[in-house]
């Protein structure tokens, strides 16, 4: 546990120096009269988990937290295998965007982790993984007007029902 939290610290550290880097490619400060720059907020997010990962670095250096003393190991095989579960369903949530469209894909990956993983009702993991696309939907293609994939043709005819709600 020890050696594992350090180094989960460092990685960290070190993916949040590589996104404050790629965010000064953009205007990282306030524009007059437009708002926050493009690298505004993935700059200064970045700057707030590298401070994070700074106290997670100090409370191990200090002996602070359980896992800065512990001798365990990070994961068990439970831990290992909810990994796996996880992970998988996140490779094929995004194997499945060409194919069935974000939305689609959405909807599919969460009916897998609400109810095979999570052991949740029908009617929640339904409710859940219809509403959420749905409402995803509306606040990218209708109020921000960013389109996300939208798969094979096959998926055309929902696309064209939600877009005649919007407009």
């Amino acid at each position: 546990m020890r050696k594992g939290e350090i180094y989960l610290a460092s990685l960290l550290a070190l993916f949040s120096l590589y996104l404050m880097y790629k965010s000064t490619e953009l205007p990282i400060g306030y524009i007059s009269g437009k708002g926050p720059g493009g690298g505004f907020w993935p700059f200064w997010l970045s700057v707030g988990m590298l401070l994070s990962c700074a106290g997670i670095a100090w409370n191990w250096w200090r002996g602070l937290s359980p896992h800065s003393v512990s001798n365990e190991p990070v994961m068990d095989a439970f831990g290992w295998r909810t990994v796996a579960l996880v992970g998988g369903g996140v490779v094929a949530f995004v194997a499945l965007i060409p194919i069935i469209s974000m939305y689609g894909g959405i909807c599919l990956f969460l009916i897998y982790y609400l109810y095979f993983l999570g052991r949740h009702s029908w009617l929640m993991t339904l409710a859940i993984s219809i509403t959420l696309p749905i409402t995803l939907f509306f606040f990218f293609e209708g109020a921000m007007y960013i389109s996300m994939p939208q798969g094979l043709p096959f998926t055309q005819p929902f696309f064209d029902m939600m877009y005649n709600i919007i407009y």
